[in-house]
């Protein structure tokens, strides 16, 4: 999303990561700190900081919380201590965690309560709270690929174009790539590409906003041919103007144009 990241950063040293944080490039104007129970008394500091760096800075206190018996199943499930240490039950701990965090949550610009939330409805949430409009949410990578060189091991979504009629054979067009216009007339003049085109917009408009909705950062769909320098390749054009009218971002690779 676009933000630099610490976890745990000790609470005297915000400040100073404020000031270099501003003064940097517009790339890393977005950070998000988190700070926890580990920090036990300094987090007595955190309030006053926090007054003083809005003065100058545009803040927003985000305080993460679940139920204790959220908590509690979770612990369990992971078997990960509690960050305070071993020295007390699970249970004396969070109440310990809570007291301390007491101040801070009543500061606090947005309260997220993750107990009825799974990774992927948290990660939805968060990115519609905290996403920036401008903010691309998906790169689709269109893979053109010859299968006699192997599959790629990266696509999310394949699909073999091997069906379509293969300009190789014609003697005029083997010289060519599917970049060229005369072997992508050739392709488009069979009535079966016309009809693996429109099924195959109508798959990937529908399928896209579910995985941006999903979270999901980057999409590669592979298209495969013989070679990879025909048919593959003009598919992966053709697609790549499809979905840049329909506001996607894309981006176009042909692993096997030249072998």
């Amino acid at each position: 999303m676009g933000y630099n990241c610490v976890d745990n950063l000790p609470v005297e040293l915000i400040p100073i990561f404020a000031e270099l944080n501003a003064a940097g490039e517009d790339d890393y104007r977005r950070a998000a700190l988190l700070v926890d129970a580990r920090e036990g008394l300094q987090l007595e500091k955190l309030p006053g900081l926090l007054k003083h760096l809005r003065r100058d800075h545009p803040i927003t206190l985000v305080y993460i919380e679940a139920h204790e018996d959220a908590l509690l199943r979770r612990y369990s499930e992971t078997r990960r201590p509690h960050p305070l240490g071993m020295d007390y039950s699970v249970r004396e701990s969070l109440e310990h965690e809570r007291a301390l965090m007491e101040p801070i949550r009543k500061l606090a610009d947005v309260v997220i309560d993750t107990s009825q939330f799974n990774v992927h409805e948290l990660r939805q949430f968060v990115n519609q709270r905290f996403r920036s409009e401008s903010q691309r949410p998906l790169l689709v990578s269109l893979v053109s690929f010859g299968y006699k060189f192997g599959v790629p091991t990266d696509a999310d979504l394949m699909f073999d174009v091997r069906f379509l009629p293969n300009p190789h054979f014609v003697p005029r067009l083997r010289r060519f790539t599917g970049r060229d216009l005369k072997v992508r007339r050739y392709i488009e003049s069979f009535p079966q590409t016309g009809e693996f085109l429109r099924r195959m917009q109508g798959l990937l408009t529908y399928l896209i906003p579910h995985y941006i909705e999903e979270g999901k950062s980057y999409l590669t769909i592979a298209f495969g041919c013989t070679g990879g320098r025909h048919r593959s390749v003009m598919m992966a054009e053709w697609m790549k103007k499809a979905l840049e009218k329909r506001g996607f971002a894309t981006r176009v690779v042909h692993r096997d144009i030249d072998k």
